[in-house]
């Protein structure tokens, strides 16, 4: 496979899912880890609620973003509930990862529920028979339908 069929592939794929938004919210997640963890020399062991999430958060802006790419038909409720998570991070880890990993997350969690996949095209450009159907059937229905007129005394 040549590197520009490869690429034609790939675009193909991210045309069909939310995957810029995806793609921020778990670079979100992987920021807020990595400011969670300042200690990178020895072993750092953070006990208590604050550690939880400090590695909770994170962990589940990743899962978050890599379900809504991979399944595009539950991105609003990913989404939302990136959004959601994202947001509490500013007061659960670290205001948000020094509050770029919560915006980062914002940002994706919402262009994940405001995706929408593209329609697809008409197979045919031209009407059947050289007559429009769907014009004739609303034409239909306005001459057949009743006035509205409120006939009670």
């Amino acid at each position: 496979m040549s590197a520009q069929t490869s690429l034609a592939t790939f675009r193909r794929w991210t045309s069909r899912r939310p995957f810029v938004g995806s793609a921020l919210t778990m670079v979100a997640g992987i920021e807020m880890f990595f400011s969670g963890q300042l200690d990178v020399g020895k072993i750092h062991v953070q006990v208590g609620i604050e550690g939880l999430q400090a590695t909770v958060i994170p962990i589940l802006l990743l899962v978050l973003g890599l379900l809504s790419m991979l399944m595009p038909v539950h991105r609003i409720f990913y989404g939302v509930i990136a959004l959601v998570v994202a947001v509490y991070s500013l007061i659960g880890d670290n205001l948000g990862g020094f509050i770029v990993g919560m915006l980062l997350g914002a940002i994706g969690g919402v262009l994940t529920v405001a995706w929408a996949p593209q329609r697809a095209a008409a197979t045919t450009s031209a009407p059947i028979d050289g007559v429009d159907r769907v014009d004739d059937a609303v034409e239909d229905e306005s001459e057949d339908a009743l006035p509205l007129v409120d006939s009670r005394p």
